[in-house]
C-alpha cells in the first residue's frame, strides 16, 4: 500500500490576548516553526544518464541520527550516528556527487536487484527455459546485470508516522530487463524510527516466473568518515556454516562448517585477525567475500551480525528474514577512489554486510530457492539497530 507523505511543516501562531486592564493593546508572539523529520528536493544541477530528475531525501530521528537517501538507485548517501561521547560522524562511504556514483561507484549504498551476489557464466533454467544474462563480472553475472537496479531511477515518496520517518521507493523491471524473465514490480521502504533503527523492508511480484534476490550494499566504517580501514571492528556473524566458491567467487554447492576456520565468526572477533590467513578461501576472495548460512530454527527476523568498533564505541546489529549474509571486507578498495570530501579510501576502508540469499542459488537445487511466481509476493525484512557502548 502506497502512503502518503503528510503536511511535515506546519506554520504555527497563537494570538495571546493581553487582558491586564482598559487600554492594553493586544499583541502577537510567532511561535518558531518545527523543523521537518523528513524533506525530499530535486537535484538542480545533477540528472540521471537517462536524463530522469533525482530527489534525495533527508530524514532524522529524534535522537540525533540523520540519513540521507538518492532515489538514483536508492542509495543511502549518508548516515551519521553518534559515538559514545555523542559526537555525530557519517558511518558510511560514498560520494558527495550523483556523477561520481554513476561514473565509478563500486556499489556504494545502494539497492541490489533484480539479482543480488553472483550467477555462474550468467546463465540459468527455470521451469525448462534457459536464460542467458549479462557477464559482467569476468565470466559471471554479478548484482543485476550492467544496468541493475542500481542504477535506475526509483519513484520516491517520503512519509513520517509517529514512530518513524523515511521514504518509500517503487520500480517497475519490464520483462527481459538484463535478460531476467517476467515484469517485476518491486518496493523498497527504509524506515528510520527513533529507537535507532533503520528497518528495510522488500516487497516484489511478477507476471511471469522469474529469480529475485534484493539486498542492500551499504560500505560501513563505524569509526567515521575520516577513519582508515576497518580490520580493528570486531564482528560476530551468527552463523555456524559457510558456502565456499571457487576462483572465480561462485559457491561450489558445498555448504561446510565454519568451525576451525577463519570464516568462524560466531564469537566477536577482530575482521583482520585472521584476515591474512594460509587459507584457499581467503585467497579466492582476497579476504572475505563469502556468504554466511545463518543460523536458524524458524522463520522471523533472527540476529544475523554485530559489529563493534572500539574506539568510537559505536556498534550496529543486524537482525533480518533472509537465510544468509555476504560479509565482504572492502577488498577491492584500492586507495584510488575519492570519496566524500576529496578522501582517497584506502584499501578495506569499509565492510559490507548483504543479507540474502545464496550466490548463484538458481543453479543450485540444495539452496533455499530464489524463484518467484505469478500471484506470489516476494517479501523480506532487514533490521539494522545502531548504539554505543
Amino acid at each position: 500500500m502506497a502512503m502518503k507523505m503528510p503536511n511535515l511543516v506546519v506554520g504555527v501562531a497563537l494570538l495571546a490576548a493581553v487582558a491586564a486592564g482598559c487600554g492594553r493593546e493586544e499583541s502577537s508572539t510567532a511561535v518558531q516553526t518545527p523543523v521537518p523529520r523528513v524533506t525530499q528536493t530535486t537535484l538542480t544541477t545533477e540528472k540521471a544518464p537517462d536524463g530522469q530528475p533525482v530527489n534525495l531525501i533527508t530524514m532524522r530521528n529524534q535522537n540525533g541520527i540523520e540519513m540521507t537517501v538518492l532515489s538514483y538507485g536508492g542509495i543511502i548517501k549518508t548516515l551519521k550516528t553518534p559515538d559514545k561521547t555523542g559526537a555525530i560522524d557519517d558511518i558510511v562511504l560514498g560520494f558527495d556527487d550523483l556523477a561520481s556514483y554513476v561514473k565509478s561507484s563500486p556499489y556504494f549504498g545502494c539497492i541490489i536487484g533484480r539479482y543480488g551476489n553472483r550467477i555462474a557464466k550468467g546463465k540459468f533454467t527455470l521451469d525448462g527455459q534457459a536464460y542467458t544474462l549479462a557477464k559482467n563480472n569476468d565470466q559471471n553475472h554479478l548484482h543485476g546485470g550492467v544496468k541493475g537496479w542500481d542504477k535506475v531511477v526509483w519513484a520516491s515518496e517520503p512519509f513520517q508516522h509517529t514512530d518513524g520517518v523515511g521514504v518509500v521507493l517503487t520500480y517497475t523491471s519490464k520483462d527481459g530487463e538484463e535478460g531476467y524473465p517476467g515484469t517485476v514490480k518491486a518496493k523498497v521502504t527504509y524506515t528510520l524510527t527513533d529507537d535507532n533503527r533503520l528497518v528495510v523492508d522488500y516487497s516484489a511480484t511478477t507476471d511471469k516466473a522469474t529469480v529475485i534476490n534484493l539486498t542492500q550494499h551499504s560500505y560501513f566504517n563505524l569509526a567515521g568518515a575520516k577513519a582508515n580501514d576497518i580490520l580493528g571492528h570486531e564482528l560476530m556473524l551468527n552463523a555456524g556454516d559457510y558456502t565456499p566458491v571457487d576462483a572465480t567467487l561462485i559457491p561450489n554447492g558445498k555448504i561446510v562448517p565454519v568451525e576451525g576456520t577463519p570464516f568462524d565468526f560466531r564469537k566477536s572477533t577482530a575482521i583482520g585477525a585472521r584476515i591474512g590467513a594460509s587459507d584457499e578461501q581467503i585467497t579466492f576472495g582476497k579476504g572475505y567475500d563469502h556468504n554466511w548460512v545463518l543460523s536458524r530454527t524458524g522463520t522471523g527476523l533472527v540476529e544475523a551480525a554485530k559489529v563493534v568498533e572500539p574506539l568510537s564505541g559505536r556498534t550496529m546489529t543486524i537482525s533480518t528474514t533472509e537465510p544468509g549474509i555476504q560479509f565482504y571486507s572492502g577488498n577491492f578498495l584500492d586507495g584510488t577512489l575519492k570519496g566524500k570530501g576529496g578522501r582517497v579510501y584506502p584499501h578495506r576502508a569499509g565492510f559490507c554486510l548483504e543479507t540474502q540469499h545464496y550466490p548463484d542459488s538458481p543453479n543450485h537445487p540444495n539452496f533455499p530457492t530464489t524463484t518467484l511466481k505469478p500471484g506470489e509476493e516476494y517479501k523480506s525484512q532487514t533490521v539494522f539497530t545502531f548504539g554505543k557502548q
